[in-house]
């Protein structure tokens, strides 16, 4: 079972949703980096449960703490190990899950594989392990910042209700301030209004996240077999409940043709620049100086709070209905752990290509 990624910059996480705790860790981190503690805790509230009425009522302070690689408030180059308590668990909700399988969950391929599973929120499986990836993502947004790298991921669809594709005309700032994360605030008001409707019927919906990268240096990725836009959908669709990732404009892009997709060059004060940015920033591989974005489709929560048929550990033919605390919408709990993925992926590829710089 694979449990890192990362080439230079790594993160091996452990722990289970029902477990003791979570926890990781970061090994590559840049040394003489100021460990800002109240900005991975903030982090880690955005992606926390129990911080609004759309999200899961499981009340955990998600409290990190690091165990090595910091001394006087400076990272060291070592090996950072880091801890995330489990405080709030309801193992019982889950006990009538033990012997079925849970639709579209990873309980019968997790099963199938390995002959034995933690029926107990999904044990492994869960996003609750998202957690490793928020603390390794702020520690990397502690490197890029200084490196005058920004990263803002936003909800820019929950169902049919979609904002405009180009990020450009949002001020982005602003997807912070409510509970869906979307920039767009007459937009957001009717995803909550969605999620909410879904939520009573007991039922889940999916949606889009848009992540924007600004200040990327020219170079990153490689031209084959280590495209930057490769590590970062590989990254994107390791996070559970992610089912698409596109690059630039992506699959409307396909819809036109070459004339109108093509992102042309002129001269500018830095050197090179385009015209425009179908490309997402990435060409051939590799990033060309242009904002990276690119988007990410989550599928409707698996779990539903209404009957559904399914079948035993035994191949019997069986009903379950789940009980617990759940949410009906991923998508503004997903927003920070793309970002965080983001962050790793670039910060993972500039200490490859050699373009970070030590202060």
């Amino acid at each position: 079972m694979s449990n890192t990624i990362g080439t230079l910059f790594r993160l091996t996480t452990f722990g289970e949703s029902h477990g003791p705790a979570i926890g990781g860790v970061v090994d590559g981190m840049p040394a003489g980096i100021d460990i800002d503690m109240s900005f991975i805790q903030h982090e880690l509230e955005r992606r926390r449960p129990g911080q609004s009425h759309l999200t899961t009522s499981r009340n955990e302070a998600d409290k990190v703490e690091l165990l090595s690689g910091v001394f006087e408030g400076k990272s060291t180059g070592c090996p950072i190990g880091f801890v995330v308590h489990n405080t709030d668990h309801h193992s019982s909700d889950y006990e009538e899950m033990r012997h079925v399988f849970r639709p579209s969950h990873a309980d019968f391929t997790y099963h199938s594989k390995y002959g034995i599973r933690d029926h107990r929120g999904g044990g492994r499986s869960s996003a609750r392990i998202t957690i490793s990836r928020c603390v390794a993502g702020a520690l990397a947004k502690l490197v890029l910042q200084r490196q005058g790298i920004t990263i803002h991921a936003f909800t820019s669809q929950v169902g049919d209700i979609a904002i405009d594709r180009d990020y450009r005309f949002y001020d982005l700032e602003k997807a912070e301030e409510n509970a869906v994360r979307c920039p767009d605030t007459e937009a957001a008001a009717r995803m909550e209004r969605l999620i909410m409707e879904v939520k009573a019927a007991g039922d889940t919906i999916g949606g889009v996240v848009t992540c924007v990268v600004r200040g990327c240096p020219i170079g990153l990725g490689e031209p084959e077999f280590g495209k930057l836009h490769a590590a970062l959908g590989g990254a994107m669709l390791s996070i559970n409940a992610a089912k698409g990732f596109e690059i630039g404009d992506g699959f409307e892009g396909a819809c036109h043709r070459g004339s109108e997709q093509n992102d042309l060059f002129a001269p500018s004060a830095e050197g090179v620049t385009t015209l425009s940015n179908h490309s997402g920033g990435i060409q051939g591989g590799i990033s060309n100086g242009q904002d990276i974005h690119f988007r990410v489709a989550f599928k409707p929560v698996a779990t539903l709070l209404c009957e559904q048929s399914t079948v035993s550990v035994n191949g019997e033919a069986a009903t379950i209905k789940a009980r617990g605390r759940h949410d009906a919408c991923v998508l503004p709990r997903a927003v920070p752990v793309v970002e965080a993925m983001a962050a790793m992926t670039i910060l993972d590829n500039m200490l490859i290509s050699g373009s970070y710089r030590r202060e």
